[in-house]
């Protein structure tokens, strides 16, 4: 069975030198992995480098017989139902009621409510295999804001870990034996803290 969400909007409160709106917006039909439709307004979905390129190229397309127009259908079949939810989540509050304080380098903080607004901060104290789903989606839909966020939250996440808790983290096998994992560490003893 196919799930179908339609994602409402409170509209976001007129900013001085903005016309309002008094026509609905068109949307745009994201279908995830399992076939999942996400009906989200064009503004929201056009975050993703790839949904605006995918939604002007079917523009050019549409011009000639009706005038262009929304309801198109995108499908996304690197992207999970849930991470899709998570993703129209963050590209909602981001478009509608706050931007992203941009992360910028070098960091000014390991601290991300430091660094970004106290939402964006909560929204990526998720499970850490959603956190990695999410880097995954960001980086597939091409939405910076959302990918420099998640790579920030997996940057705290391991830092000051080590070799052997970062491979469990990523779920990677040691290439090395005890043995040679014993003599890196003595032939670059110079370079650790003392």
């Amino acid at each position: 069975a196919v799930s179908y969400y339609r994602i409402k909007l409170h509209p976001p409160p007129n900013k001085a030198n903005q016309p309002t709106m008094d026509t609905e917006e068109s949307t745009v039909k994201l279908i995830s992995k399992e076939g999942d439709l996400f009906e989200v307004p064009i503004s929201v979905a056009k975050m993703s480098a790839l949904v605006e390129t995918t939604i002007d190229d079917e523009d050019d397309d549409d011009d000639e017989e009706n005038g262009g127009g929304g309801g198109a259908e995108i499908p996304l079949p690197n992207v999970k139902g849930a991470v899709l939810a998570k993703v129209i989540e963050y590209c909602t509050h981001y478009t509608n009621v706050e931007e992203m304080t941009a992360i910028s380098t070098p960091l000014k903080s390991s601290k991300i409510e430091e660094v970004v607004q106290q939402w964006y901060a909560d929204y990526v104290k998720v499970e850490q295999v959603l956190l990695f789903e999410l880097v995954t989606a960001a980086n597939f839909m091409d939405i910076k804001p959302l990918l420099d966020l998640t790579c920030f939250a997996v940057s705290v996440l391991i830092k000051g870990k080590s070799a052997e808790e970062i491979r469990k983290i990523f779920n990677i096998s040691s290439d090395f034996t005890p043995e040679d994992e014993a003599q890196v560490r003595e032939e670059n003893k110079w370079c650790e803290k003392p």
